[in-house]
């Protein structure tokens, strides 16, 4: 029976990894985060779960001795939030590196399979059609764009985590996986009104806009993103978890749906021809305008980004005979009867 330990259980992907292995399986999970508001009832009545409340930065001990008893960790705690990325980069810097790093090297000395969280963003700037694990080049922009703090982070964690897996007499056991834009139900709270734009991601921004009766903001709006279900994603871990065959072992995997690729702009008018069928949001969605804004007023000065992000997903099928299966439509409906059904 695996034992698995989620940091950041609470959170978007953590919450649906939880709800799945309760579900699908009968692998021991401890989870660690501030609150549990996010998971389900049927997780928190679990007996195979056991809850630790504690902050991330504050609860090393808690952490290092809970990890010494588990088989599998996925740190899951990240600054994800890109106006964070330009307002606050050090404390970007410091939760998705500095604070990850004892994580990776306890599981290096305990000997314990890392499942690490990277992200699509470490592709950067790359004007390949497909960005592929292995081949394709890192290239993010100047250091005046701090944009790229949140990439650069991931990326320096994820050369600690390879070196560690790589050299060395007892070399790491890790996988790591960049996420493509995942989405569902829980991505994000609400941006009330009164809240700074830009406080969420795009999809939980536009779904705010239209609730609270605001006009939707394009950042350009004509780069093109390519997005994944949660469900579709979650499937994938527990693939990687369960690592049969040592199959996800010192592996990287873009987990990434190619078919659900449209542009910013696209995607806020497929949301608001969806919110006219809810009629709680219906009056609403059927006055709301589109307007395309600077990046420097709607987010801060320092931001930038990419036209494109398609991933390759061949090492994900062919290592873990893993292939997305929610449509973008469908996918973007349950989300929304989430929070307006």
């Amino acid at each position: 029976m695996k034992k698995v330990l989620i940091l950041g259980v609470n959170g978007f992907i953590g919450s649906h990894l939880a709800d799945a292995i309760i579900a699908k399986t009968d692998w021991e999970l401890w989870g660690l985060d501030l609150t549990n508001d996010k998971l389900s009832e049927e997780v928190k009545a679990s007996s195979r779960f056991h809850w630790l409340e504690g902050d991330m930065l504050k609860s090393y001990k808690l952490i290092e001795s809970t990890i010494q008893q588990v088989d599998t960790v996925l740190p899951l705690v990240a600054v994800a939030t890109p106006s964070v990325y330009v307002t606050n980069p050090i404390k970007v810097f410091e939760l998705d590196f500095e604070a990850n790093l004892p994580i990776v090297r306890w599981c290096a000395k305990y000997h314990k399979h890392l499942v690490f969280p990277s992200t699509s963003e470490v592709y950067g700037c790359s004007e390949e059609a497909e960005f592929n694990e292995n081949t394709t080049k890192l290239v993010t922009g100047p250091i005046k764009e701090e944009r790229w703090i949140y990439s650069t982070s991931k990326q320096l964690m994820d050369r600690v985590i390879y070196a560690l897996g790589n050299h060395g007499t007892e070399p790491l056991n890790y996988t790591i996986f960049r996420p493509f834009n995942w989405f569902g139900p829980r991505l994000d709270r609400l941006v009330t009104d009164g809240a700074k734009a830009g406080q969420a991601r795009v999809l939980t921004q536009f779904i705010s806009d239209i609730q609270f009766g605001r006009t939707l903001h394009l950042v350009g709006g004509q780069q093109r993103r390519c997005f994944t279900y949660v469900a579709d994603g979650v499937d994938a871990l527990l693939k990687i978890i369960a690592n049969d065959g040592d199959r996800a072992t010192r592996q990287i995997f873009n987990l990434g749906n190619p078919k659900n690729e449209l542009s910013i702009e696209a995607l806020a008018k497929l949301i608001l021809k969806l919110a006219a069928n809810y009629s709680k949001v219906a009056a609403n969605a059927a006055k709301t305008q589109i307007e395309v804004v600077k990046a420097e007023t709607f987010y801060a000065k320092g931001y930038a980004d990419v036209p494109r992000r398609v991933p390759s997903i061949a090492e994900a099928s062919d290592k873990l005979n893993w292939s997305p299966q929610v449509d973008m439509e469908t996918g973007l409906k349950m989300m929304l009867d989430s929070y307006w059904l």
